[in-house]
Formats: structure tokens, sequence, C-alpha cells
């Protein structure tokens, strides 16, 4: 039997779905009513955001890959409204972001950045990662006690994608609350003070890369900035302005999920019955822990796509100038991919989850993220035996994002 939540309405025969995405009840939890949706309308219109939504695990790998859709079209030719002055800033410095450019101009841009982020590059900064971890843990070890966040998550991705593109460490607490203000402009909840606040990070935050850009010309270092700066691709160099937007989504994207996930994961992992010592027993063991926390509590759940041709996807009809979105942490959930899908299951080898997307807007810090995670998870549960959740975690109002306010811990 479907479970029935008071803050969704689903109409199996209309595919009309109305569920209110602010109520602590959904994203508290959303698995299961990600798996209500699967049993009765895994394609569905959401009536409140008023797009079509996909959460079967097959639409959704080859809806990221399918070049019908794509993440940029020219408003003017689909009649979007003008940008908006309150939020120039903003566009600005998502003018030539990745996360919102096709081929060519990906291409270009995706290429001169690809090589720092490949497995072999990303595999040695392992020792780096372990000794900021174990320096983290020392801080609070004998304490008996730690918000994990602020302490340990919050600080290892920021300061590792820092010290990668050539940013100070000690600009890291900025870096965090930029970010923060940022990101409030992909969030469901977003209202009018959410875009100030974003378009007035983004400002500051350009200004300053900006900054650090006039340095690295004039005297360049060992570093991603350094070289996005100096090298050319077909004749070309990157632009001040391709820097700021290409630095500031790596900066972005380069914590922001990671730090959600090691939070998601330990509370998973805390709250099952499966002993630590046993989820990372060895190399093969965590690789799957970590997949499997993934799958169950992906960090991001949401990523779009314009229609750039006619086209029908599961018997719905759509235009050129549409919007669709991908529900990824559904599609982790689909009982046709995975069985039992809302159970914890580690050792399970099912197939991939997509929680770092697919195609060409496949995570280009996904193995940075992964390899994070295969370090600073094991490394905080062998040193501190008897870890507990001291009080009940409370998750942030930040739907698409999924992650924690704060997790207190006791050991």
């Amino acid at each position: 039997m479907t479970a029935t939540f008071p803050f969704l309405k689903i109409d199996p025969a209309t595919r009309r779905v109305s569920l209110n995405a602010r109520d602590p009840a959904f994203y508290n939890d959303p698995n299961p009513v990600y798996a209500a949706l699967h049993a009765q309308c895994p394609t569905f219109y959401w009536e409140e955001q008023r797009q079509w939504f996909f959460t079967g695990y097959d639409h959704v790998s080859a809806l990221l890959r399918d070049r019908r859709f794509g993440r940029q079209i020219l408003h003017e030719e689909i009649g979007l409204a003008e940008p908006l002055e309150h939020v120039k800033h903003f566009d600005a410095a998502e003018q030539h972001s990745l996360l919102e450019l096709e081929p060519p101009e990906h291409t270009r841009l995706r290429t001169l950045i690809n090589r720092a982020f490949v497995s072999r590059h990303v595999d040695k900064m392992k020792p780096e990662i372990e000794e900021l971890a174990n320096r983290l843990i020392d801080a609070f070890q004998a304490d008996g006690e730690t918000e994990l966040l602020s302490s340990y998550a919050d600080v290892i991705p920021v300061t590792m994608i820092a010290r990668m593109i050539g940013i100070p460490e000690e600009m890291g607490p900025q870096l965090l609350k930029w970010s923060h203000a940022y990101v409030g402009m992909y969030m469901f909840k977003r209202t009018p003070e959410d875009e100030l606040l974003a378009d007035k990070a983004a400002q500051e935050f350009s200004d300053y890369v900006r900054s650090v850009i006039a340095e690295r010309r004039a005297e360049p270092k060992d570093d991603l900035l350094s070289h996005m700066i100096h090298t050319e691709h077909k004749g070309q160099y990157l632009t001040d302005d391709e820097l700021v937007s290409t630095t500031i989504v790596l900066l972005n994207a380069g914590h922001e999920a990671t730090v959600h996930q090691i939070g998601n994961s330990v509370r998973i992992i805390l709250e099952s019955d499966i002993a630590p010592e046993a989820l990372f027993r060895d190399e093969t063991a965590t690789e799957r822990t970590v997949e499997e926390t993934l799958r169950i509590c992906a960090p991001v759940h949401i990523f779009q796509r314009w229609v750039l041709e006619p086209v029908e996807i599961d018997g719905v009809g759509f235009k050129r100038g549409d919007k669709v979105s991908l529900i990824l942490a559904a599609a982790n959930l689909d009982p046709a991919k995975f069985s039992d899908p809302l159970a914890f299951q580690p050792d399970r080898n099912e197939g991939v989850n997509v929680s770092f997307g697919a195609g060409i807007h496949f995570c280009i810090g996904a193995p940075l993220a992964r390899l994070e995670l295969n370090l600073a998870l094991p490394l905080l549960f062998k040193r501190l035996p008897g870890l507990k959740i001291a009080e009940a975690p409370k998750v942030k109002d930040v739907y698409h994002f999924h992650g924690l306010e704060r997790l207190d811990l006791a050991w």
C-alpha cells in the first residue's frame, strides 16, 4: 500500500501533482514521497512549480545525455522576460558558468580545466586530505562531542578546492558565506530577500576573484587559476568574465554539495544498524558505502534542462523553450533499478547512482568529492569509536538541496 501525505496530492489519470516543497515533513525526508511518485506517477506535472518532472531512472539517465535538451537557450527566441536589474551581478557571474553553457563554449571551458579534476591528478591530493582531516579531529577529539558540520564537514571541501584553485585558505569562512548566499538563487523557497543577498554575494565574490586574477596574471603560481589564465585552447585564452564565472562555479560546486554529503552520510551510517568497522573494512567496502550514501541521500536533488526542439518523452509533448526537471535523488530510488530502494544496503551492486549527473554536464568535481568522502568518513569513525548522534539532526530548508542545519555528535 502506498503511503499518503497531507502535503501531497497525486492524480495519476492527469499526471498532475500538488506538493508543498516548503513543508518540513517533505524536505526533512523526501524519499517516501519519491517512492509514492514512483508507485503512482513517475512522470508528472508539478503544479506549484508549473513544470514537468521526471523521476524514473531510465528517463533521468537518458535525458541527462539527450542533446535535444540543454542548459542554454536564447531567451529572446522564446519570449522570456528580460533579466531583472536587482540580480544583474548574479546573472553576470552565471553568464559563463559551466553549468549553464552548451558546446562549443562548454567544450572549450571544460577542456581547459578537466585535466585538474581527472582521478589520477586528484588522487595526488590524498595525503593533504588525510592530514587536514586528522588535524581537524585532533582539535575536538578530547572534547567528547562536536557539531560536525562546522568542525569538520564545512572545512575539508572548501579548504581543498581553495588550495586547488589558488585561493588563500584563510578565505575559507568568507567563501562559505558567499556560497551559501549565492546558492539561495537555486532554492525552491527563494524570496526577494534571498535574491538580493545572492546578488550582493555575487558582486563581492566576483570583485574578489578579479583581484586574484590580476595577481596571477602578474605572478603565476602552480595552481588551477594560473593554469586557466595562461593556457590557450585553439588559439584562445579565457576572458576575465569567463575566468570569474568558472572560478565561482568551481568554488561553489567544489564544496557546497560535499559539505551536505559528509553530514548526510554520517547521519545515515549512525542511524543504520551496521557497524562502521564493517562498512569501512577495506577500500572496496568503503567505496560501496560512499556510493550507497550518495544513492540514498543525494545532496542535490534536481537538475533542470531546456527543450531545444519539439520532442515527446513518456507520452508528454514538449516544444522548444519548455523547461523540464530531472529529480536525480528520486531516480536513485527507482524500484525498477534498485531493489528495496529505501533501504541502506552498502553491499548492493545494482548500477551507478545519478547523484553527480551524466552526459556533458556530469559533475567535473566528482573524483574530488568521492576522494574526500572515501577518506573523511572512515577516518572519522576510526578515530572516534562509539560515535553517536547527540541531538536529533535538523534538515536545512534549502530544497532542492538536501543537507543538515547541524549534526551534533558525541562519543
